[in-house]
């Protein structure tokens, strides 16, 4: 649950609202994601004898390959959270009459401010809280808005023609691929998830774990989305983003929408408070106490994390600002998992595998396919000094046209492409070590 955020019905529900039964597809290529990862990742996580999936990438790829993941992991986290912290805020507006901004900021402070008193504790607090009522309130909402619904007939009457197509607009059958691959490599090799696969017992523990996780987002997805779903036959025309919870909105007497706004909050809470914790704990033992004050007390270190966590909260609060500037919470999450996750975490995944990707590898592959992406998505797609004259205008065009299809192209299959080329024109090298052999 702790994966889970506000943005989940923003940016879901807002497609949900705007396409249809496409983004209850686009959910669970999770869950296809996470059965591929416990068939052929999870039980080799737990088998490699390790304690965190930080001391696998320091002994695979060194010290540099570990900073190197921190801190673009640091960097792709706080886009992400920021667009929950965004969602969040949006939420709010929806129901009253209040700035963005200021909602934006008052967010951030609130859960910055309680992850530093709490830490850990707070996290798991609101874990607690949000299970609970957040799964009733939403089992309420699609329950109530089922029961409002006369007839299926003047439902599907009253929605678009493809609205329970599977793909629709531009995502399309290869995005959806792309999806699936992406999100096997990010439940493959990111730390809050391969984490899950080693602190089991055996391999067949992380192998279960991961298909549970895989189950459960191929039967929940329509359920969570049930209620946009159904929203959009009774109301057309509103802000994509705010459709879910103005179909709360519909049902729910104030109380029980107090209730909800009150568990979205506390969903986004242990969200931002676990990357928080997270973060402060590594700029705080990693940054300072390794390179600056190795002798520093722990009342000390204590101090220092508490400063790092407002740094970031603050650093947060700014990104979410940004967000509408950016496209908005839907372009920004998928544009963020298109061209960060496969480049960043492909070289460790493959190294858990192979012993011919090295450092060097991992840096060649990372920065060349986020590069080119940057390059095509931002300097040419949406770049307004590219006039129709240009020699540079038809390419501009159609990647405009083609944006997710680009992503996927230069975010998924570039990556995995170049790692199959060293893969097989390498010469083999031997184990950087033996307990990751």
């Amino acid at each position: 649950m702790t994966m889970f955020s506000a943005s989940t019905f923003v940016v879901w529900g807002g497609i949900a609202y705007q396409y249809g039964m496409v983004a209850v597809v686009i959910n669970t290529c999770y869950g296809i994601a996470a059965l591929l990862v416990g068939y052929f990742v999870a039980g080799r996580w737990n088998r490699l004898n390790i304690q965190t999936p930080a001391e696998f990438v320091s002994l695979r790829f060194g010290a540099v390959g570990l900073q190197f993941f921190t801190w673009t992991m640091l960097f792709k986290r706080i886009l992400g959270v920021s667009v929950s912290l965004y969602a969040l805020a949006v939420l709010l507006v929806a129901l009253i009459p209040v700035n963005l901004t200021l909602a934006i900021v008052i967010f951030g402070v609130i859960v910055t401010a309680y992850t530093m008193q709490g830490g850990l504790w707070a996290v798991l607090m609101t874990d607690v809280l949000q299970f609970i009522v957040l799964t009733v309130t939403v089992f309420l909402v699609a329950f109530l808005m089922l029961g409002n619904i006369e007839s299926m007939s003047g439902f599907v009457a009253s929605v678009p023609d493809d609205f329970f197509s599977p793909v629709a607009g531009s995502y399309g059958w290869f995005f959806l691929t792309g999806w699936v691959m992406i999100h096997f490599f990010m439940i493959g090799a990111e730390w809050a998830f391969v984490q899950r696969f080693l602190a089991v017992p055996s391999s067949k523990d992380a192998r279960k774990s991961a298909y549970l996780f895989g189950v459960m987002y191929l039967v929940t997805p329509l359920f969570w989305l049930l209620p946009p779903l159904l929203f959009r036959g009774e109301v057309q025309g509103i802000d994509k983003e705010q459709a879910y919870i103005l179909a709360a909105r519909s049902v729910l007497p104030p109380g029980l929408l107090g209730l909800m706004v009150a568990a979205l909050f506390s969903a986004t809470a242990s969200m931002v408070s676990s990357q928080l914790n997270v973060f402060a704990g590594v700029l705080t033992n990693d940054f300072y106490h390794a390179k600056f004050n190795p002798r520093a007390s722990e009342r000390r270190l204590v101090m220092v994390g508490r400063i790092f966590t407002v740094l970031l909260g603050a650093l947060l609060v700014g990104s979410a600002l940004l967000v509408p500037q950016l496209g908005g919470a839907e372009k920004l999450i998928v544009t963020i998992n298109s061209m960060l996750v496969v480049p960043l975490y492909a070289p460790t995944l493959w190294g858990l595998f192979s012993t011919r990707i090295n450092i060097r590898d991992m840096l060649l592959v990372a920065l060349s396919s986020f590069f080119l992406g940057v390059l095509l998505r931002f300097g040419l797609a949406t770049n307004p000094w590219i006039g129709e004259g240009d020699n540079l205008w038809t390419l501009a065009q159609y990647l405009s046209e083609n944006v997710k299809n680009v992503e996927v192209m230069v975010g998924v299959i570039l990556p995995v492409v170049m790692l199959a080329v060293i893969e097989f024109t390498k010469k083999l090298n031997g184990p950087l070590c033996e307990r990751c052999s």
